[in-house]
């Protein structure tokens, strides 16, 4: 699969990514509720097994997941976990995000608390794992306003240790870019990368907004940008990366089926696309399944794989001497 080239992933939900052993153990360590006490059982509580309704279909079966993020302790496992997944796919760099908020309103944590939970797994792993990991903070559009905020705030605090970015996820259909421009803007001038949700829940409208005006570096999904060729040429002239994520967008019913999704036609029109897995357990797959299917589903060959690993290092946010060190690592 690497076809003597790094293996990178931009867009991974550690939130998202939650084994389910891990699941079993914590409820139990803490006396907790769940609908099945043994993988084969809980999977399907936890995992999509058919397509869901929409997005936040998808983001329901984040739940049994959350309810396990009892204490600080808890997201540092899971944090530990993803690095350890990560390594185990010999993923050769990772970007993972997490929504502060999200991760801590079930057990009434402190998001900054979770935030610096998570930097502490990084840290505690640098150097023990083979894998290489920034992460992205992510502002929950779906609490609103004043809880983006506080999201922002966990993010700037952990610049030093790890943040790399800002990203805008939830409900995009109901709370779109536009209300979250001053967000970025202050973002931005603490020094942070940043990335939206765009034309997942919506459509290239709210790409465009997403470049135009909250000034974003990548668009997380960007399916609908095939709906307007004026928004995939802009996308094109502003060298704005596409993180896609496939199966995921079969299973939040985006796209019918891997045969109808715009990612080769993105790569036919020279547009930075990533291929990335989004949620791995709750989908149920790796990145290792993602090229499988964009091979054997959509048509691709070697070459295009090679091209979306050259893009995954292009678009990931390293330093220059960062990048050129990843990029002859496995050559």
């Amino acid at each position: 699969m690497r076809n003597g080239y790094p293996l990178v992933e931009l867009h991974r939900h550690l939130d998202g990514n939650v084994r389910t052993k891990t699941i079993i153990d914590l409820a139990r360590q803490h006396n907790l509720d769940l609908p099945a006490w043994t993988p084969d059982k809980l999977r399907p509580y936890v995992q999509v097994v058919t397509p869901t309704p929409g997005v936040m279909a998808f983001i329901a079966k984040f739940e049994l997941l959350r309810h396990v993020m009892i204490d600080y302790d808890a997201v540092r496992r899971i944090t530990r976990e993803n690095l350890e997944d990560a390594a185990d796919e010999e993923i050769d760099y990772i970007e993972l995000r997490f929504s502060p908020y999200f991760m801590a309103e079930p057990r009434e944590l402190d998001p900054i608390g979770v935030a610096e939970a998570v930097c502490d797994a990084l840290e505690d792993s640098e150097g023990e794992l083979p894998v290489r990991a920034k992460l992205i903070g992510i502002m929950s559009r779906t609490y609103g306003l004043d809880i983006a905020w506080t999201e922002l705030e966990a993010a700037i605090r952990c610049r030093d240790r790890g943040v790399v970015a800002l990203d805008l996820a939830g409900d995009e259909a109901n709370y779109p870019g536009e209300l979250f421009v001053e967000h970025f803007r202050k973002a931005q001038e603490a020094g942070l990368h940043t990335i939206a949700h765009a034309g997942e829940a919506a459509g290239p409208e709210s790409i465009r907004q997403a470049v135009l005006e909250l000034g974003v570096e990548r668009a997380g999904h960007a399916v609908h940008a095939i709906d307007d060729p004026a928004t995939m040429d802009l996308l094109a002239e502003r060298n704005i990366a596409i993180e896609s994520c496939p199966t995921s967008n079969i299973q939040t019913s985006t796209v019918p089926s891997y045969q109808d999704h715009p990612l080769p036609t993105f790569l036919e029109r020279g547009l930075l696309v990533t291929l990335n897995t989004d949620d791995p357990s709750i989908s149920g797959i790796d990145l290792a399944h993602e090229y499988r299917v964009v091979q054997e589903e959509m048509g691709l060959d070697e070459v295009d794989l090679r091209q979306l690993q050259e893009n995954a290092v292009q678009a990931a946010f390293l330093t220059a001497e960062e990048r050129a060190a990843l990029a002859t690592s496995r050559q």
